[in-house]
């Protein structure tokens, strides 16, 4: 009997480390590494396909149940914590950076150029990974016209990007929407090639063709997660943020072509879901994917009051959120999706009773000290301590550490 104990336990043992193996869980060896890449199977068709990556991110991210309050009957809420791809380069915009870096050491660059706002994820994402590559970086961040010409300050992701030592080149609103993060970038890096540099140029976000096999490799990623697990758990649903596309381009297509074959739903927290229609469209004719967007994602307008501009139900429901399950959402983008997402349940429960959700965080936690003024008067759990008189006290028992 006990043989047969020891047997049954060897082949548990075999089957997890199989299951280990399947999943290419990269060790920290890989970290800052330069590999050859092969797609999945199911993407070998799409052109032109990435001969390298850079290991940039802590990957697998942990998929767990995420308990909100007021699902409706049988939904399931899943969370996966892309929010944990690392501490200062973290976030989404990583898996892009992936591939993105990569052809940029391939073409001998010494400096990256990228733009966005102020408060941008992926620039302060660029400028880390920059700096970790021994590259320069040049952050073209816009701004509102009153402080174009000031000091930006050192508030959440500006303090990483002047920390890491990019260089900080503001532009009004006023003149990023005349002239255009195309034309800027070009004029920033047609400066910096007179000065002797090789720029390399980072679109807003990462979202570019190439920048969408980040999110492709994502859905892989989901797929042998699931495969690992023994209850045969299968989303019906994904749920992500949508700013600049190519998140959404990714993982609908990874999604669409791959096992999971889960509908993909953005919520947009800038421009209409018309404009990313069309904009992701582009992307998967990068690939030559031959597929139209409108059938594989459903894209939900859930800016509100703007790009990074927050009402206070948005910013009430952030705080909710960290109170009741732990998990704290970026006011810019996770947020304003977990938002959108209650409120398209609140509308219409009966269409996703039963269902099991997939919710992507994509990270952004230091967008949040843009916001404390705002959130200020939400956080009223605190109280100066009260101790009896009735307690003994004694100079110097109390070691300050």
């Amino acid at each position: 009997m006990r043989g047969r104990f020891l047997t049954l336990s060897r082949v548990k043992l075999e089957l997890a480390r199989r299951r280990m193996s399947a999943t290419s869980v990269p060790s920290m060896a890989d970290f800052l590494t330069k590999k050859t890449y092969s797609p999945p199977s199911w993407a070998s068709y799409l052109l032109p396909i990435p001969s390298h990556t850079f290991s940039l991110a802590h990957l697998p991210t942990p998929i767990h149940k995420w308990n909100l309050p007021g699902l409706p009957n049988g939904t399931e809420l899943w969370i996966k914590r892309d929010d944990f791809t690392g501490m200062e380069l973290s976030g989404n915009k990583v898996r892009k950076l992936e591939f993105l870096m990569a052809e940029a050491v391939d073409q001998n660059a010494d400096t990256v150029i990228t733009i966005g706002g102020i408060q941008s994820n992926h620039c302060r994402a660029t400028a880390t990974a920059s700096n970790y590559l021994n590259l320069n970086s040049h952050l073209i961040l816009r701004t509102s016209k009153l402080l174009a010409d000031e000091d930006p300050g050192l508030v959440g992701n500006l303090l990483v990007e002047r920390l890491v030592g990019a260089n900080v080149h503001l532009i009004s609103k006023e003149e990023y929407s005349s002239i255009g993060s195309e034309a800027l970038t070009n004029a920033l890096k047609e400066k910096l090639e007179k000065e002797g540099k090789k720029p390399y140029v980072i679109p807003v976000g990462g979202s570019n063709s190439l920048g969408t096999w980040g999110y492709i490799e994502a859905a892989r990623e989901i797929e042998e997660q699931l495969k690992s697990r023994p209850d045969g758990l299968k989303f019906d649903d994904i749920v992500v943020a949508c700013g600049s596309g190519g998140t959404i381009a990714g993982i609908s297509l990874g999604s669409w072509l791959g096992a999971l074959k889960a509908k993909v739903h953005a919520f947009s927290v800038c421009d209409d879901p018309d404009y990313f229609y069309d904009f992701v469209q582009g992307l998967l004719d990068g690939l030559q994917a031959g597929v139209n967007s409108r059938d594989i994602v459903s894209i939900h307008n859930a800016k509100g009051n703007g790009y990074a501009m927050n009402t206070s139900d948005e910013l009430k429901f952030v705080k909710e959120v960290a109170s009741s399950t732990g998990v704290i959402l970026d006011p810019v983008y996770s947020g304003k999706a977990a938002y959108g997402l209650i409120n398209e349940i609140t509308k219409d429960p009966k269409n996703w009773e039963g269902r099991k959700i997939l919710f992507i965080h994509t990270g952004g936690l230091l967008g949040l000290y843009d916001k404390v003024d705002q959130m200020a008067s939400l956080m009223g759990n605190w109280c100066r301590m009260d101790v009896s008189e009735s307690v003994p006290r004694k100079d110097g028992v109390g070691k300050m550490f």
